[in-house]
Order: C-alpha cells, then sequence, then structure tokens
C-alpha cells in the first residue's frame, strides 16, 4: 500500500471501477460524484476525497467523464498490467472461478489450473488443461503466471501457497480459511466466504 493512503480507499477503488463500467454501458457519458455516490450509497464528499487522493479528475459543476475516469481508475488498480492466475485446487469453488467469465474484461486472465487429485489431472475446464500440482514449478514458469489462487482446504493451504511463491508468482488471492504467513514482498487478499455469511447472519438476526 502507497504511504498516506487508507484501505478503505483502496478497498472503494474497484467499487469505483465496476460502477463506471456499468454507467459506460449505459451509454452515460457524463457522471456527477453525486449520482456515484446514489448509485454506491457513499458520500459525494467521500468519492471526492478518495478521487482527490491520486489527481485531478472531473470538471467543477460538470461532473466525471466516465470513460476518462473508469480508464484512470484502472489505470491505479493496474488493470492494464492482463494479470496471469493460476488455479490451484479445481474442486468446485476452484472450477466455478476458472469458468467465471468477467475476469477477462477486469483485465485478468486464468491461465493454468492445477490439482493433485489424479483423477483431475488432465481433465478439461473451460478450455484449459488441469496440471499435477506437483509441476507447479514448470507450470508457473511456462505460463508467466502473476498471481496464484488458492482454492484448496485450509490444511492444504500453506504449503500451496509456499510452492507459488517459490515458483516465482507475484501475488496470491486466497480462498481457503486459514491465515497464510507470507514474505512482505507478496501482497496478499484472502476471501473467506464463511465470514460474509455470517455477518449476513448477524444483520438478519438483529431484525
Amino acid at each position: 500500500m502507497k504511504k498516506g493512503i487508507s484501505q478503505a480507499t483502496i478497498d472503494r477503488l474497484p467499487l469505483y471501477f465496476r460502477t463506471l463500467q456499468l454507467a459506460a454501458d449505459e451509454q452515460l457519458q457524463i457522471i456527477s460524484s453525486d449520482e456515484l455516490g446514489r448509485r454506491l450509497d457513499i458520500t459525494p464528499e467521500q468519492i471526492r476525497k478518495d478521487l482527490a487522493t491520486f489527481g485531478q479528475f472531473g470538471r467543477k459543476g460538470i461532473g466525471y467523464d466516465v470513460h476518462e475516469l473508469k480508464e484512470n481508475i484502472g489505470k491505479i488498480l493496474g488493470l492494464p498490467n492482463r494479470w496471469r492466475l493460476a488455479i490451484v485446487g479445481v474442486g468446485h469453488l476452484g472450477g466455478a472461478l476458472a469458468n467465471y467469465v468477467n475476469f477477462s474484461s477486469l483485465g485478468f486472465s486464468v491461465v493454468a489450473l492445477l490439482d493433485k487429485n489424479k483423477s483431475l489431472v488432465g481433465t478439461r475446464v473451460n478450455g484449459l488443461t488441469v496440471n499435477d500440482a506437483s509441476k507447479m514449478k514448470r507450470v508457473v514458469a511456462a505460463n508467466e503466471v502473476d498471481i496464484g489462487v488458492i482454492t484448496v482446504p485450509a490444511d492444504e493451504a500453506q504449503g500451496v501457497a509456499d510452492a507459488l511463491i517459490a515458483a516465482g508468482v507475484k501475488g496470491i488471492w486466497n480462498f481457503a480459511p486459514t491465515k497464510l504467513n507470507v514474505p512482505s514482498t507478496i501482497p496478499l487478499v484472502n476471501e473467506d466466504l464463511s465470514i460474509g455469511l455470517s455477518t449476513l447472519s448477524y444483520h438478519m438476526s438483529q431484525e
């Protein structure tokens, strides 16, 4: 994270990008911070503050050029890098991610699948052949993988993370419900689905 930029601001950037992408699909050319805020339930003041962290966008009294702001936020997020992903663990969740059609529109490409299950190795998912996880280093190098996606059981996740890092990935997206220990030089994002569901349960229980 760059110094002086809060995690909350960074977390809102993908929301802005997605909303602008939808606005572009609607053929909207100009959008105000008020309209962005209405669509996202975020105050216009917060939106302007977030964007001002990265530069000057839009014109006072007119608003933001939808395409231009979307492109600028995309650059801030690093989406033009066209990151290449390898999914380790091709079960229900891994298979669903391999078939997720919106990755490409965000600048990501799933280029490799790996699993230790011999019954899965050699099968094909969305046009990709599942590789043996024991050949991870070779597969990562051959496909120039940037990001490792972990969708294995919790007790296997740390070993997979270690192998991915040793193979040369630059970042890890972890879906296993466990804390991973990785070097400070490796960005790590955790997606614990149970937390989101438990949070929903809490809010519903308060009604």
